[in-house]
């Protein structure tokens, strides 16, 4: 009790209030403008923390990710063109009940079921990271490889077109990640003499590439592009008829997304479809989903925002991000000298509960800011383009170089934004990439001080039971995308055979 009120108390100072007030804001708005996403705006935020606390820093970016997610609900509703993509799901019915002059009613309903399912999940992340801090304490070099290689396999699930090109994204990453001195033995890997490289790729500037550049040369290409605008001059809270239609969808939701959140490399966006189907599997009226129903947008705004409160379990439990956005805040996490897994826990157990307490305070604040600005929210999609996006290129030049002094890192970012671009465009998502680059050094690390371990032996290492119960989770994780494919494959058949036949 005594760990849980000194958490409460680090970010009880009016400065850290502040800043989770901000973060929150940046994360409602970056979510409400279409092409802008969390990820990209905690990567363009990470450099202008440097000069704050860790706890603040930590707490803002962390606030950030819980609105983020939210605010991206807000285009979906209302010009049926998703904010963030684990908005996309509630745009299936958010859209067509805005259409029907309901759009506050819409929106309404999306705020409550966020901020549940982000609710429920706060208090899971509370039981379940000192738990699985616990059992991860007695995790040796081995386990660590074993868990950070499922991680990896995971990546076949998350954004892009394929698996494949998922994976290959990821492994990518992973070779990014080798680029400097190696720790263990002193060698220096694919510097080419460049004197910048010797630490590795700076990685700030190669997320704001990935993220920011390489978006905005994408939405470059849409500039004339129009949306069919709705207005909502009011949120309108749910009926006690629509808190009785949704309350176990909700919970459902809530359950499954924190679950998907907990899974290493998942995120917010499986969990919303996941919690879209799942609404819709249990409901009584399946034919009536895509019509605007309040199930259709409870079900997968409780689940994703859910997810983004599992997703911070393993990322600070065991330092295997949950989640894209994770990722990035275990980056600043490292950058600010913290070093996320079951030690940090175990010696400064009030971290986590300072962490739950700015997630709590953000919850709750863009509960607030949601219904007392829906009007203003509605107007963030009137926003010229060549006004957004310029912003964008200038903030991303000053953070680029702001993380290092260095004009080497805008390069970097330079770089990594026309390589993000060509990605996206022949459906390479940067997720996966990014994933690579954070979970790289961890495999290599544990792989190399397992080795040594265990006499350069991996028959050695796979007698140990929770090692073959990760390789075996990891064998699950690559075979589901390809009987995945060879279904989908036998059903075209089918199909094509049903079609001649007639």
């Amino acid at each position: 009790m005594d760990q849980i009120l000194i958490g409460f108390g680090m970010v009880a100072d009016p400065v850290t209030i502040g800043v989770i007030f901000i973060g929150v804001m940046i994360g409602v708005i970056v979510g409400a403008l279409p092409g802008l996403s969390s990820p990209m705006a905690i990567a363009l935020l990470i450099p202008f923390t440097i000069s704050m606390t860790p706890i603040a820093a930590i707490a803002m970016l962390a606030a950030l990710y819980c609105a983020g997610t939210f605010g991206g609900s807000i285009t979906a509703i209302l010009i049926n063109a998703p904010g963030a993509p684990p908005a996309a799901a509630t745009a299936l019915d958010g859209y067509p009940m805005a259409k029907r002059g309901e759009a506050g009613r819409a929106l309404g309903l999306a705020t409550i079921s966020s901020v549940t399912g982000g609710l429920i999940s706060l208090l899971i992340l509370l039981f379940a990271a000192p738990l699985l801090a616990r059992i991860a304490i007695t995790f040796t070099s081995a386990e660590y490889f074993a868990l950070a290689l499922f991680a990896l396999s995971m990546l076949a699930s998350i954004s892009g077109k394929s698996s494949i090109r998922n994976l290959i994204a990821g492994f990518v990453g992973v070779f990014l990640s080798t680029i400097g001195i190696h720790l263990t033995t002193g060698v220096e890997r694919f510097t080419f003499g460049v004197n910048e490289l010797y630490d590795g790729i700076p990685f700030v500037p190669v997320l704001i590439g990935l993220f920011a550049i390489a978006e905005l040369l994408k939405q470059s290409r849409a500039a004339d592009q129009v949306y069919e605008r709705i207005r909502a001059n009011v949120m309108k809270l749910p009926s006690k008829e629509d808190f009785k239609r949704v309350k176990y969808t909700i919970l459902r939701s809530s359950g499954l997304g924190t679950f998907i959140g907990i899974l290493p490399a998942e995120g917010a966006t499986v969990a919303a479809i996941m919690g879209y189907n799942e609404a819709r599997r249990w409901s009584d009226r399946k034919d009536e989903f895509g019509t605007g129903i309040p199930e259709g947008i409870a079900g997968p705004e409780a689940a994703n925002n859910a997810a983004a409160g599992g997703a911070m379990v393993p990322t600070l439990a065991l330092g295997i991000p949950g989640s894209v956005s994770t990722a990035l805040i275990l980056g600043a996490m490292v950058m600010h000298g913290l070093k996320p897994g079951p030690f940090l826990l175990e010696n400064q157990p009030q971290f986590l509960y300072a962490i739950f307490a700015a997630m709590l305070i953000a919850n709750l604040a863009f509960l607030f800011i949601g219904i007392v600005g829906a009007k203003a929210f509605s107007q963030l999609t009137l926003i010229p383009r060549t006004i957004l996006w310029p912003s964008v290129l200038v903030f991303s030049i000053i953070g680029s170089y702001a993380a290092a002094s260095s004009f080497f890192d805008v390069w970097v970012m330079a770089i990594a934004g026309i390589v993000g671009y060509f990605m996206l465009r022949f459906g390479f998502g940067p997720a996966p990439l990014i994933m690579g680059m954070v979970l790289g050094p961890i495999v290599e690390e544990n792989f190399s001080k397992a080795m040594i371990v265990h006499d350069n032996s991996i028959l050695s290492m796979m007698e140990r039971p929770l090692v073959l119960l990760f390789f075996a989770f990891t064998l699950l994780s690559l075979a589901g995308p390809a009987r995945n494919a060879i279904r989908a494959r036998r059903d075209r058949k089918r199909l094509l055979a049903t079609e001649e036949g007639e």
